[in-house]
Order: C-alpha cells, then sequence, then structure tokens
C-alpha cells in the first residue's frame, strides 16, 4: 500500500490530557473536509492513527509519548491461563455482528456503562448525541459485535472492518457482570474470529502503560507497538499470568 494523497493535515493547540495529570496534548487531525474512504483509513491506521466518529487523528505530544499504538498479530497471540478462562466463562454467550446502526437497546447498555464506569470522566454525561458522533461514520465499514445472553444483549463491540485488519473502536457492556470480564472477552473473542478469517492484525488503539485505564492492551501477547515509525514486535510483559 502507498501513502494516501491530497489530504491535509493539521496540529491541534495544547489542551488538557483526558489520561495523565498534569500532562498537555497536541494531536495531528486529518483535514474532516478531505476525501476520506475506508481503504485509505487502513492505511493512516498502519501509520498509528485513530478514528473517533468522522475524526482521524494521531497523538504528537511534544514532551510526552506515553500513548503507542498497538495491535495484535492474530496468527501468533497466545492466550495467558486467565484470558483462556475468560474466553471459557462465556462460552454461553451469543454473539452477532450486525451493521452498525443505532439500536435503542445498544444504547441503553452505552449510558449505563458510562454512567457506572466513566461517571468522573469526559464522556460523562451521555447522551443520544454523543453516542452517535463518537461511534458513526459515513465512510468507514463498521460493525457492532453484539454478545448476548439469551436475548439481552450485555456487551458491544464496536469495530471497523479494513483492509488490512479489524480495528477495535469501543467496547462497552453491562458493568454489574464483572465477573465475566467482558471487555477482555470481547478483545479475544475479536483476536480469534480473526485469525479464523485470516484476518492479520487487530488494533487496539493506544497502549499508555502509566494509565490503568489504558495499560491493559500489552496483556494481549504477543503484541506489535508502532515506535519511530515502524511495528516492533513484544513478545512478553513482566505481568502475563
Amino acid at each position: 500500500m502507498g501513502r494516501p494523497e491530497r489530504i491535509q493535515f493539521f496540529v491541534t493547540k495544547p489542551h488538557e490530557c483526558s489520561y495523565l495529570e498534569n500532562r498537555e496534548v497536541t494531536a495531528i487531525f486529518a483535514d474532516p473536509y478531505s476525501p476520506m474512504s475506508n481503504s485509505t483509513f487502513g492505511i493512516l491506521t498502519e501509520m498509528g492513527f485513530r478514528r473517533s466518529g468522522e475524526y482521524i487523528y494521531k497523538p504528537r505530544c511534544f514532551q510526552c509519548q506515553a500513548c503507542i499504538p498497538v495491535r495484535i498479530p492474530t496468527a501468533l497471540f497466545q492466550p495467558s491461563r486467565s484470558q483462556k478462562r475468560v474466553f471459557k466463562k462465556n462460552k454461553d454467550l451469543k454473539v452477532e455482528i450486525v451493521p452498525a446502526h443505532f439500536r435503542g437497546e445498544d444504547y441503553e447498555l452505552y449510558e449505563n456503562y458510562i454512567n457506572s464506569k466513566h461517571h468522573d470522566g469526559g464522556m460523562h454525561p451521555p447522551s443520544i448525541e454523543q453516542y452517535k458522533s463518537f461511534l458513526f461514520c459515513e465512510w468507514s465499514n463498521s460493525q457492532f459485535i453484539r454478545f448476548l445472553e439469551g436475548e439481552k444483549v450485555i456487551a458491544v463491540a464496536v469495530v471497523d472492518q479494513l483492509p488490512n485488519g479489524l480495528s477495535a473502536v469501543y467496547t462497552f457492556y453491562d458493568y454489574e457482570q464483572s465477573h465475566r470480564s467482558l471487555g477482555t472477552y470481547a478483545i479475544l473473542w475479536q483476536i480469534e474470529h480473526c485469525r479464523q478469517q485470516d484476518i492479520k492484525h487487530v488494533y487496539l488503539g493506544y497502549l499508555i502503560e502509566s494509565c490503568q485505564k489504558m495499560a491493559y492492551k500489552n496483556q494481549f501477547l504477543p503484541f506489535e507497538k508502532f515506535v519511530d515509525e515502524q511495528w516492533v514486535q513484544i513478545i512478553k510483559t513482566t505481568d502475563h499470568s
């Protein structure tokens, strides 16, 4: 693949970081008025960019390099013992992959999730408008992976199907079912699904090891991180059981 053409990029002014205290963040944004397609976004994903709604961005902080893009090479992934237990624990769930459309049941789950887990964050309070602007995109090949207990949806993983992989956009779930480790299970399911479909990578977004909410991504091994404009494989970390 070549690099995308005729796309302008802009750098934001420094503003407060939502992940690390006493830090400022600067980001590169693709011009939202430039033509965009799923294939071009796939190229940008390989370069460390992410999507939030219609916006494509990548952190470019001048005094901090904490945000590291990571992806899982699905053919090489080796689940830990605890991850195998999580996968087995959720074998009773039914899984369906559906187009990314608004559904009241999904939004209700999202609303409860934000109110329960992120009530002190920038995504609170949730609203239908915020939900749509955050997750939906006209030009992307987005899907909702819905995990059902009987007929009840208890978790939703929003993903972008790319020419070169699967991008995990966001996952929300029934916070009262913490015993299931649904966030972990959603990632494990995506990795296994992609492995079976011969999809080479699952892109997990940014790993921030000093932020508990973002450090979990280093538990899926091996993973690759994007450093100095290239993907580097990490075989193991200090905590993988």
